[in-house]
C-alpha cells in the first residue's frame, strides 16, 4: 500500500459512516424527534445530516430544521474541548448572535457519545443536534464596504462578548498549545515546507515565517488576549439575502458557522484572520482590510502594537492556509479540488501583499479605516 493509500485508509477509518436510517434512529432515541426528511451534507472528516422535523399542531403543521453532527473518531477523543465549544455556541446564541443552538437530549445533555463496533474494536463518536441556519455564504455574493464593515464589527463583538461575559472552567481546554491553526504558531509551518513545489512559493513563506519570528513572536505579550473563533472565513459566514436586490445589494449576517478552531489568542488575531479570508473573494483584495478594520475598531480599537503587527499577521494567516492546503493535498490528492478553495487565489494575493510591501499596504488599510471616524 502506498503512503497515499495508507493516509486515505486512515481518513476513512477516522470518519464516521452512519447511514440515514441509523441517523434517523439516533434522533428518535436521544431527542424524541421523528424525522420527515434527511439529507447527507458535504463534510471532510465528520458527518453532517440536514434534518426536517414536521410537527402537527391542530390543523397546522410546523416545520423545524436541524443539523445532526457526528464527529470523527479523533476529535471525539477530546470531549472537554468539544463541550466548551458547544457551551460557547449556546452562550453566543443566548446573547443574540446568529449561531446554531445546540439541542438537549432527553437526558438534558448537549452531546452524547455513540458507540459503534466495527468488527475489530468499539469506537465512540460524539453527536450533537444543532438548529439549521439558512442563508448564502459570503463567498457567493459581491463584496461591498458595508458588508466588510459588518463582518469586522461582528468579529470584534464576538470576541469582546466572550472576554467580558463567558466564564467556565472548561475554557482551559482552549489553550491548545501547538494547534497549527492558532496564529501564534506560524513558525511551526517550517515542518510542512517540503509540501511546497514552487520555488517562489517557498521563498515567500520562508520570508513570512522569519519576519514573524523576529517581529511578532517577541511582542505577543503586548497584545490583549481573548478567545478567538479563529476561522471567520468566507464560507463560515452566512448572509440573509431576502432584502437584497441588484439595485441595493445590502446583506445582513445571518449565521456564524464552524467553531472547531476556537482557541485562546488575541483580539488582533481575529481581525487579521478575518481580513485575510475576506480578501480571497474580493476584486480589490488590498482594499478589503481597511473596511474590515474599521468595523472591528468601532467595537475594539487596536493598540499601536497591535496595528504594527497587522500586516505580518495577515501574511502569516495566508502562509498557514496555503502551506497546510499543500500539505493536505499531498496526503489526500483525491480531495485537491476541495482543498484548493483558498489556494486558488491565495498565492496571488500573498505575492501582491509582499510586492506592495508593509508600508504601502498599511497606508491603504489605515487611511480607509480613518474615513469611518
Amino acid at each position: 500500500m502506498t503512503s497515499t493509500q495508507t493516509n486515505e485508509a486512515l481518513r476513512k477509518w477516522n470518519k464516521p459512516a452512519f447511514d440515514e436510517m441509523q441517523a434517523t434512529g439516533l434522533v428518535k432515541r436521544e431527542y424524541g424527534l421523528t424525522v420527515s426528511k434527511i439529507k447527507l451534507l458535504p463534510s471532510y472528516d465528520d458527518q453532517n445530516f440536514y434534518l426536517r422535523i414536521t410537527r402537527s399542531e391542530g390543523n397546522k403543521d410546523s416545520v423545524e430544521e436541524y443539523v445532526l453532527k457526528i464527529m470523527n473518531r479523533e476529535d471525539s477523543q477530546k470531549p472537554h474541548l468539544v463541550e466548551v465549544q458547544t457551551l460557547i455556541m449556546k452562550f453566543l446564541s443566548d446573547e443574540g448572535f446568529p449561531v446554531a443552538t445546540p439541542q438537549v437530549t432527553r437526558k438534558g445533555e448537549m452531546m452524547f457519545l455513540e458507540s459503534r463496533d466495527d468488527g475489530s474494536a468499539t469506537q465512540g463518536f460524539l453527536v450533537r443536534l444543532l438548529t439549521y441556519l439558512p442563508g448564502q455564504t459570503v463567498a457567493t455574493v459581491p463584496m461591498s464596504p458595508p458588508l466588510l464593515y459588518e463582518v469586522g464589527q461582528l468579529a470584534a463583538k464576538l470576541d469582546k462578548t466572550l472576554a467580558e461575559k463567558f466564564r467556565n472552567p472548561l475554557t482551559k481546554h482552549l489553550h491548545r498549545g501547538n494547534f497549527i491553526w492558532n496564529l501564534a504558531n506560524v513558525p511551526l509551518l517550517e515542518q510542512y515546507l517540503p509540501a511546497l513545489n514552487q520555488k517562489k512559493d517557498l521563498e515567500m513563506v520562508t520570508w513570512v515565517i522569519q519576519q514573524f519570528k523576529l517581529q511578532v513572536v517577541p511582542k505577543l505579550s503586548d497584545f490583549r488576549p481573548c478567545i478567538n473563533h479563529g476561522d471567520l472565513n468566507d464560507h463560515n459566514i452566512l448572509l440573509d439575502t431576502n432584502f437584497a436586490s441588484p439595485e441595493s445589494p445590502r446583506y445582513r449576517v445571518s449565521g456564524i458557522l464552524d467553531f472547531n478552531d476556537m482557541s485562546y489568542g488575541y483580539y488582533v488575531f481575529e481581525v487579521a484572520i478575518t481580513i485575510m479570508y475576506m480578501m480571497i473573494e474580493s476584486q480589490d483584495p488590498l482594499g478589503v482590510g481597511g473596511h474590515v478594520l474599521a468595523g472591528f475598531e468601532s467595537i475594539v480599537p487596536l493598540t499601536t502594537e497591535e496595528r504594527d503587527a497587522l500586516f505580518l499577521l495577515v501574511s502569516g494567516r495566508f502562509a498557514q492556509s496555503l502551506v497546510m492546503s499543500a500539505h493536505t493535498i499531498r496526503l489526500h490528492p483525491e480531495n485537491e479540488k476541495y482543498l484548493m478553495i483558498t489556494a486558488k487565489t491565495g498565492w496571488k494575493h500573498l505575492a501582491k501583499l509582499l510586492e506592495v510591501g508593509r508600508e504601502a499596504v498599511e497606508k491603504i488599510w489605515f487611511e480607509t479605516a480613518k474615513r469611518y471616524t
